[in-house]
């Protein structure tokens, strides 16, 4: 398989694991009125996984061989 094959199923995949971390069933894991260091913890959850996938997919971008 050419090395661009590879990347582009690894970008789907980390679009998939996106769209299950943010559906309901997880969300809603992390829907209660708690807080760490003052921020709400939806709120957190959010923002770690947003940024996780962002780094995610610069790393399979940005990966050589």
């Amino acid at each position: 398989m050419q090395r661009s094959d590879i990347t582009g199923q690894r970008l789907v995949a980390i679009v998939l694991l996106g769209c299950v971390l943010f559906n309901y069933p997880v969300l809603s894991l992390f829907s209660k009125p708690a807080m760490w260091l003052g921020i709400p913890l939806l709120y957190l959850y959010i923002f770690v996984i947003w940024a996780l996938l962002i780094g995610l997919t610069a790393f399979v971008i940005e990966r050589r061989e």
